[in-house]
């Protein structure tokens, strides 16, 4: 099976940076508590990431005490919004 093609009108946003703000703590410090490198979570936070593992994401959400609705949010393009009234 051929992977998903990417939607032009919408993606998906990682907002890891402002959670670890939010909770005032920093990549290092969720890299010690989620045991993913900080390269990794980096990628992540500044949404190039293609693929996350369940298990990294079920870690992420833990450290954070968030649910993953909370860290990843679709995020529409304004070509895809619908026209201002």
């Amino acid at each position: 099976m051929a992977p998903a093609e990417p939607d032009e009108a919408s993606d998906v946003h990682c907002r890891l940076g402002e959670l670890l703000d939010a909770r005032g703590l920093t990549l290092t410090r969720l890299s010690e508590l989620v045991g993913v490198s900080v390269v990794n979570l980096s990628i992540l936070k500044n949404d190039r990431a293609r693929a996350i593992r369940f298990s990294t994401l079920q870690a992420i959400c833990e450290a954070l005490d968030c649910e993953v609705g909370d860290l990843l949010v679709i995020r529409t393009t304004d070509a895809a919004a619908p026209p201002a009234t």
